[in-house]
């Protein structure tokens, strides 16, 4: 009797209705009858009244797993996926029977932990499946491939597609889409073709698919061969395969071909007018792409909230705010909900591309919790853009209201925190992120980059060993940490090692060799990934060629830097910066001058470093005149001297014994002077025994925090030769109790083709006595020969006792 209701049913259209017919069951006592209550479920669930549903639910006598399945269904339409987490949770550790050998809620609570992003209950609920023994049933099956697809645990989702063991259309096109929406549309090809050599024919969600992946390869001819499939099929009336077409033609490059099967269509629907109006947008036709939605809406055709996400789009990269606002007004007219998943990134991102980023956190806190992409959207932009304590806050809170980051937001914030250089936040979030067991390939390359860069490269090189499957991103961001902080045979060991397995190897990862060879003075393997580059293809980078310069200069080979230097077909100011100054270590004053005038007379304006680099050449070559011309003519091109050109020329007039002038430059700086001003002029007191200004210099370190301990030492080595003694032990201890200590200096030599390092007091070499040996005799030649030899740069009695040993 009850299925004589089922009509009444579908009539509701209404929620007053739908209560109507509820109060109705109650009278006749029909609503304890299971078909009717779970009918109830589901349609106040569809009218958006989840309260109803649960009421429902709850007041039935004996629910039974199949509505405890339906009440999950419910919370999944309305998108409250943590609800569905919580909800199957809780039954789960209570015992409930509701969660006991129950295949119905197993895709739903699927769906719902991908959602979340929760890695860890997707692989516990694939536990508790199979050990239930559903890994037979398909729709689990493909709810799991699905599942491992949106979390991109590509490998996993392969392996339950293999292990299934029937395979049908919606499986083979879920394992297609989950390779084309992680990027690896090549992979999804492959699969594609598989699946028509078993004989299983395409429908057009599978071709939705297909054309995506052609258009992500940009391949045309791929292209045009789906096209006329989808023509021989008889599939043209499918409006959203069309609109898949046109897309996939517009991301191929050929804009003509989207718009020509655009004008074709008969009907134009709000997808169709979407599609063409975002092809406009991929091929930077910012402008035409707005002119097509000012024709969309005189076709009188509405358009819908994905429509409005490309026209805000246009808005943005064209920088139009009034026309952007005059947008955001129609999304309010049209009464389009700012909280929609994808609507309101749009509009933060465009506010953020016009620089209102007040507009941005207004619109993103009237949104409040129901958007989590809107969150992430602006912690991506402030990182992006340099603003890392912003959004480290931003994150924080976010974090703070119980909101899940996603892999872009939780890199962004990983890559402020490395930026900003706080470590402690940057392993708060590798805490949140190995709890969540969320490790997708941008959080764990960000990872690796930001130890690097906070200087704790051994919690790098773990991480990195930790990665299963590294990308040509990974390699490069950890070649990159050992040659950023000085551990550059490690780097050159990994870059051999990504040689010798014949791993891709692009611009990045030479520029991070090269680099590495420069901090060794490795000329040899310079010259060989020199070699290498040309080989590839390379060698017209000009990022490359700079590097190479810099590169051949700091190894001693000025002859083959200003060859490389010479034949480069295009030089910025970085590159003219880098030839300055490789002439300026080697003491070709002249030629550098040269150089920096060429430079000018080519309309290249020169920086910062192009004049700390002529500067120090000045310094190198001791030309004080030409030092003085170039640190005056500095306002000439609006640059205003920062600590090191300060530093550079008080280190040039101290040496050349002009002291007094160089003091009055110090006191004419309006700034808090820095301790490397303070210490060039202490350097000059001790080269011309200018003792009187030493006390005046100590007290103006004294109140200068540095952790550079190269300015006490000299302090105290200055004091240790004027024979003040107390005064030199008085240094040695402020040293102490401010926690420094002094770096103990290296120096390397590269013999047969391998680098040898070694500093004071090491003995590991085997031919350290040989070594030890020589320098007592050099010694003692120089003495003879009336050099000053200055036995504190040389500890000669740690020799006499090496060698008795």
């Amino acid at each position: 009797m009850t299925t004589l209701y089922m009509p009444l049913f579908r009539s509701c259209s209404t929620l007053r209705q739908l209560t109507q017919l509820h109060a109705h069951l109650v009278v006749t006592n029909l609503h304890n009858d299971p078909l009717p209550s779970t009918k109830l479920l589901e349609s106040y669930a569809q009218m958006g009244s989840l309260q109803s549903s649960r009421l429902v639910f709850y007041s039935y006598p004996s629910p039974d797993s199949f509505m405890f399945g339906v009440l999950i269904k419910c919370y999944l339409w309305n998108h409250f996926f943590d609800q569905v987490v919580s909800l199957y949770n809780h039954h789960f550790h209570t015992g409930s029977h509701f969660t006991q050998n129950c295949r119905f809620i197993y895709p739903s609570v699927l769906k719902a932990a991908s959602a979340v992003g929760d890695l860890v209950l997707g692989r516990k609920l694939h536990g508790r499946i199979v050990k239930s023994g559903f890994c037979s049933d398909s729709v689990i099956g493909t709810s799991l491939l699905a599942m491992y697809g949106e979390l991109c645990c590509l490998s996993d989702a392969r392996k339950v597609f293999d292990e299934m063991f029937q395979r049908d259309l919606v499986s083979w096109s879920s394992i297609v889409s989950c390779y084309v929406e992680n990027g690896v549309p090549r992979e999804g090809l492959e699969m594609f073709h598989l699946m028509v050599s078993e004989g299983i024919r395409p429908d057009s969600v599978t071709l939705l698919s297909v054309a995506e992946a052609c258009g992500k390869i940009g391949c045309l001819r791929l292209a045009e061969l789906v096209h006329g499939y989808v023509i021989r099929e008889g599939m043209v009336g499918d409006g959203s395969l069309c609109n898949s077409l046109i897309v996939m033609y517009s991301q191929c490059g050929y804009l003509c071909k989207a718009k020509r099967l655009f004008e074709y269509l008969d009907d134009r629907s709000t997808s169709c007018w979407t599609s063409m109006i975002s092809s406009y947008n991929q091929n930077e036709c910012f402008e035409e792409a707005l002119d097509a939605f000012i024709q969309m809406q005189d076709s009188e055709v509405e358009p819908n909230e994905v429509t409005m996400i490309s026209v805000l789009y246009s808005c943005a990269r064209l920088g139009w705010l009034k026309e952007g606002k005059s947008v955001h007004c129609f999304v309010l007219r049209k009464a389009m909900d700012a909280a929609d998943l994808d609507l309101g990134p749009a509009l933060i991102d465009f506010y953020a591309a016009c620089w209102k980023t007040t507009s941005c956190e207004k619109l993103l806190y009237s949104i409040q919790n129901r958007n989590v992409v809107s969150w992430n959207t602006l912690v991506s932009y402030y990182a992006r853009e340099g603003f890392n304590k912003e959004a480290m806050v931003l994150f924080a809170r976010m974090v703070a209201k119980g909101l899940m980051p996603n892999s872009f937001s939780l890199a962004s914030s990983i890559s402020a925190s490395a930026s900003a250089g706080s470590i402690q936040f940057g392993q708060q979030i590798h805490g949140h992120v190995t709890k969540r067991g969320f490790m997708d390939e941008f959080v764990q390359n960000s990872l690796v980059d930001m130890y690097s860069k906070c200087g704790f490269v051994d919690s790098a090189y773990t991480i990195f060993n930790m990665i299963r499957k590294k990308s040509i991103v990974t390699w490069n961001c950890m070649i990159c940490g050992f040659s950023q902080n000085g551990v550059s045979v490690e780097a050159l060991s990994l870059f051999d090692e990504m040689n010798v397995n014949r791993l891709e190897i692009n611009e990045v990862t030479f520029l991070s060799a090269i680099q590495a060879c420069s901090n060794l003075g490795y000329l040899e393997k310079g010259k060989w990934i020199h070699h290498k580059i040309i080989v590839t293809g390379n060698q017209k980078d000009l990022y490359i060629d700079t590097a190479l310069v810099d590169m051949y200069a700091k190894c001693g080979d000025l002859q083959t830097a200003q060859r490389v230097f010479d034949t480069m077909l295009e030089k910025n100011v970085v590159s003219w910066s880098i030839m300055i100054a490789a002439h300026g270590i080697h003491g070709q004053i002249n030629a550098a001058i040269s150089l920096f005038t060429k430079m000018v007379n080519s309309n290249i304006k020169p920086n910062e470093v192009t004049f700390m680099n002529i500067l120090s050449a000045c310094r190198h070559a001791g030309s004080v005149s030409e030092g003085k011309f170039y640190f005056n003519s500095m306002k000439d091109y609006g640059i205003v001297p920062n600590a090191e050109h300060f530093a550079s020329i008080i280190d040039l007039l101290s040496r050349a014994g002009d002291i007094n002038g160089a003091y009055e430059i110090i006191k004419s700086i309006r700034t808090p002077v820095d301790a490397s001003i303070w210490g060039a002029l202490l350097n000059g007191c001790r080269i011309h025994g200018r003792l009187d200004l030493i006390e005046n210099i100590s007290e103006e370190l004294g109140g200068i925090r540095t952790d550079d301990t190269g300015y006490y030492t000299l302090l105290s080595n200055i004091y240790a030769e004027g024979g003040k003694w107390y005064e030199s032990r008085k240094v040695r201890s402020r040293m102490e109790g401010m926690g420094l200590k002094k770096v103990p200096g290296y120096s390397t030599i590269e013999i047969d083709s391998k680098i040898y390092r070694f500093g004071a007091g090491d003995t590991s070499e085997w031919q350290m006595k040989e070594i030890c040996m020589f320098l007592e005799n050099f010694q003692s030649l120089a003495q003879e020969q009336g050099c000053d030899v200055e036995c504190s740069m040389y500890n000669i009695s740690s020799v006499r006792k090496y060698k008795q040993n």
